[in-house]
């Protein structure tokens, strides 16, 4: 049986809808993105803010001098490419003394930052919803269309990537070094390869954040400082019974998404629930929300 699916997903950087084409049946899934609720939004600048300051706490690593051993090092193949051996020479002068000046700070050093990017994939769907989409990806793949599963699973994350570009100190400046001897016999065409191969192990790492955990942590917070409050009114009760429902739901939406197994996120939930009956009828109290956020943070 062939199934459909249309424009549920929305990345918030970009703002556009991702479709899964060459589905025409019909399906049970809603074709337009669902709202996020009211307690979600809420947090939203605090998500925002976490996640900018997070990538901010990556750009603050950048060296300078790494990163203009890499503009050195482009403008020397760009040299080359142009035929300005000498202007090449001089590029990688320059690099190997902005990478030997880093070594000299710290010899122990093995990658340097040049580059830090932030992507963000921000999935506007409940957990049953992702997880009927999971069902017919599974059932794609059982009558063998591979290509139908992935274009549903490939919709499925809700997370801010941070990407940071470094230099590998251990190969990097030996690799520039080498070149000048190549150019000194005049094998220009074996440095323009080398020097590409060294700017080709370039190392990326990236740090994950799941966004449904984020927000989880941040209505947990907003709800903690409200269960801790004596004097709540019933407007602050219905707010605080709020903020943990829509918490349970961003974590289910994490586990639906593979952020974590059912092991982990089944003590979350257990710790919910036993907040919501100690908060009950007004009640207040500290120290409520300590070891799930100690379980929340294991599971980040």
């Amino acid at each position: 049986m062939k199934k459909s699916m249309n424009r549920l997903f929305f990345p918030a950087l970009l703002g556009l809808a991702l479709t899964v084409t060459g589905m025409v049946q019909a399906t049970s899934l809603p074709e337009k993105a669902q709202e996020k609720s009211a307690e979600s939004q809420s947090v939203q600048a605090q998500v925002d803010k976490s996640s900018a300051d997070k990538a901010a706490s990556q750009r603050d690593k950048i060296v300078e001098e790494a990163v203009a051993a890499i503009e050195q090092t482009q403008k020397a193949l760009q040299a080359l490419n142009d035929g300005k051996t000498d202007d090449a020479l001089k590029a990688l002068e320059v690099a190997t003394g902005k990478l030997e000046l880093i070594l000299a700070r710290d010899p122990e050093l093995a990658l340097v930052p040049v580059a830090v990017d932030m992507v963000t994939y921000d999935l506007f769907a409940s957990p049953d919803t992702v997880k009927a989409v999971i069902q017919e990806a599974k059932d794609f793949l059982d009558e063998g269309e591979v290509q139908k599963a992935r274009g549903l699973v490939a919709n499925l994350a809700s997370e801010v990537v941070i990407s940071t570009t470094a230099i590998p100190l251990a190969t990097y400046p030996d690799a520039i070094k080498a070149i000048s001897p190549l150019l000194d016999k005049g094998e220009t065409e074996a440095a323009k390869v080398a020097l590409q191969a060294a700017l080709n192990t370039l190392v990326v790492t990236t740090d994950v954040i799941p966004l449904p955990l984020l927000r989880s942590q941040h209505m947990l917070a907003r709800a903690e400082e409200l269960a801790e409050n004596k004097e709540r009114s019933e407007k602050d009760n219905k707010l605080l019974d709020g903020l943990l429902k829509a918490a349970t739901v961003e974590l289910k939406l994490a586990e639906a998404l593979g952020y974590g197994n059912r092991k982990a996120f089944k003590p979350l939930y257990e710790q919910i629930d036993e907040i919501k009956e100690k908060s009950a009828g007004g009640k207040s109290g500290k120290g409520w929300f300590d070891k799930l956020k100690k379980q929340l943070s294991e599971l980040f």
